[in-house]
């Protein structure tokens, strides 16, 4: 008799191929049968649904919140089971005691963290890669986390503040490859950086790593394919294009994913816009056996912001220049007819320019008869620019307006199309970055139900595949990612008819009293299993699976 055996559910295996009706038993936290009829000390119904291999989010930003929030708060309610943290060269080790403010200061900035919480809720009991694993261990988590070694904290580590100024030198690139090489034969996913002119940084400077050049980013690389462990993540640019990521793969010999792939408005003009053209080039190239995976997602990139700190928007100087900035200093600008200007024009000429037609007024106590209005339509009746209306709102408002922009991937029959294409990787859910500004997490549970029940845009099996085994075998997670004998018991139950993301809210539950965005009530997700422990059961989390906690580091093989 197994120690626990879920009944009468229609297993999907993650493998890609269909259903069948089948129990699963599991032992000593592995499946250890599958098959009709088997007997268990504790069963769990699962009649009427799926039963698939535990989801895997490989693009989140947990590394500062996983030390609060150990539960990884909202994925665990969305069938998530495994996380990869430290995308877009962004993790919080290695760090010297020196830049643990430069760190929070730049995940500030660049993923909306709040500097407070950051302050409040990093215990700092870590220096290298390898001790920041520790540290996460310890505590325990409870989903499955991997971590990649980021190429900012790896320059700040290796070269000072001078990470944060000029290219690496000779003798400076050793010492990066050696600290990577470290943190990849300790377990780090991977390596990831950015070259995203989105990314800014600390003072409104780029974030470290744009400040490399080509040589630095290749020797980088190299070290992958030398240990012969982990993937390459990268955010290209004018700077690194898109298919120079496709050339160097093969000799490198390691997959590399990139991000993001998404569907632009007509006449978006960046390196990103032209995403046919884009997916063409990664067919041809993927034809030849390359392994390179672009990061698609079922969700728009839509943001919550305030002018307090309007990430739309932070690419253009004026923006940035306002960065820690009093409340006094903030209005005083934004009353300032000259500067309204000047930053106007610069937003207009940043990379990813507004759609105003795509901005809305969410929320606005002094101005109520305005919200859900459109910023293009006011703009219209009222005359001046965009963002004079922005400040004129936000000031009325005491700077608590806050703004909806679509910024991109809102095109349905687009979304669908590349969401098919072969060779493109699920991911940008970023879990644990933007907090106040959108709530990704849901990814898994919208697409299951908004687009293949809705809209019918691909096989329950192909989406449960890209959601599981996909990226279990890019990383080489293994034992992870499928439902066989002998593989790790990460299970989610889910009812396909009524599986869906659920609301989003805003809550206050962060370190020093910052807030957030979450969806902790989706529906459909019955049951949640990690390591053989159930963390959700009946649509509820389990509050002894909360004590224990069965979460593991998860490295490639």
């Amino acid at each position: 008799m197994a120690e626990l055996v879920i009944c009468g559910g229609d297993v999907v295996d993650g493998t890609g191929s269909g259903a069948r009706r089948a129990d699963v038993a599991i032992d000593g936290g592995r499946v250890t049968a599958i098959g009709e009829g088997l007997e268990g000390a504790r069963t769990l119904d699962a009649t009427g649904r799926i039963v698939a291999p535990g989801f895997i989010d490989i693009h989140t930003h947990f590394d500062a919140q996983v030390f609060w929030d150990p539960a990884l708060t909202p994925s665990c309610f969305h069938g998530v089971t495994t996380v990869v943290a430290g995308n877009c060269g962004f993790s919080i080790a290695p760090t010297r005691p020196q830049h643990r403010e430069t760190i929070a200061r730049t995940l500030e900035n660049v993923e909306d963290m709040d500097l407070e919480a950051l302050r409040a809720g990093i215990p700092w009991n870590f220096e290298s890669f390898e001790e920041y694993l520790g540290s996460v261990a310890q505590l325990r988590p409870l989903l499955n986390y991997a971590g990649y070694l980021g190429h900012s904290p790896l320059r700040l580590f290796v070269m000072g503040d001078a990470g944060y100024e000029r290219h690496a030198n000779d003798a400076e690139i050793e010492g990066m490859c050696r600290v990577l090489r470290e943190g990849l034969e300790a377990g780090a996913a991977g390596f990831s950086t950015s070259f995203g002119n989105t990314h800014v940084g600390m003072d409104g400077k780029p974030v470290p790593s744009r400040f490399s050049d080509r040589r630095e980013f290749d020797a980088l690389s190299r070290v992958l394919g030398e240990v012969g462990r982990g993937v390459l993540c990268v955010v290209p640019a004018e700077d690194l294009p898109i298919e120079e990521l496709y050339r160097m793969q093969p000799a490198l010999g390691r997959p590399i994913v990139w991000a993001p792939l998404l569907t632009w408005p007509a006449g978006t003009a960046h390196a990103f816009a032209d995403y046919r053209g884009i997916a063409e080039l990664h067919r041809r190239y993927r034809d030849e056996g390359v392994q390179v995976w672009p990061q698609v997602t079922p969700r728009p990139l839509t943001f919550q912001y305030s002018m307090l700190n309007p990430y739309p928007l932070m690419s253009s100087p004026g923006i940035g220049d306002l960065i820690g900035a009093t409340d006094e200093v903030r209005i005083e600008r934004f009353r300032d007819a000259r500067w309204r200007g000047e930053v106007q024009e610069q937003i207009d000429n940043q990379a990813m320019q507004p759609q105003w037609d795509a901005v809305t007024i969410d929320e606005s106590d002094s101005h109520p008869e305005l919200q859900g209005r459109v910023v293009a339509d006011l703009v219209a009746e009222r005359g001046g620019t965009p963002l004079d209306l922005l400040c004129e709102i936000s000031i009325d408002d005491g700077l608590c307006t806050r703004f909806r922009q679509v910024l991109a991937n809102d095109d349905v029959d687009d979304v669908g199309w590349l969401l098919n294409q072969e060779g493109c990787a699920l991911g940008l859910s970023d879990a644990g970055a933007h907090v106040g500004q959108l709530c990704d997490a849901p990814l898994p549970t919208d697409l299951l139900g908004n687009w293949v029940r809705e809209r019918g845009t691909m096989p329950l099996e192909k989406a449960v595949h890209k959601l599981t085994g996909e990226p279990a075998e890019i990383f080489g997670f293994e034992d992870r990612g499928v439902l066989r004998v002998g593989a790790f018991a990460d299970v989610v139950v889910f009812d396909p008819a009524t599986v869906a993301p659920g609301p989003v809210r805003r809550v206050q539950d962060f370190p020093a009293g910052s807030d957030r965005l979450t969806a902790d009530q989706p529906t459909g997700v019955s049951h949640v299993i990690v390591n053989g422990c159930v963390i959700r059961q009946d649509e509820r989390p389990q509050e002894k699976a909360s004590l224990e906690r069965p979460g593991r580091i998860v490295s490639p093989v």
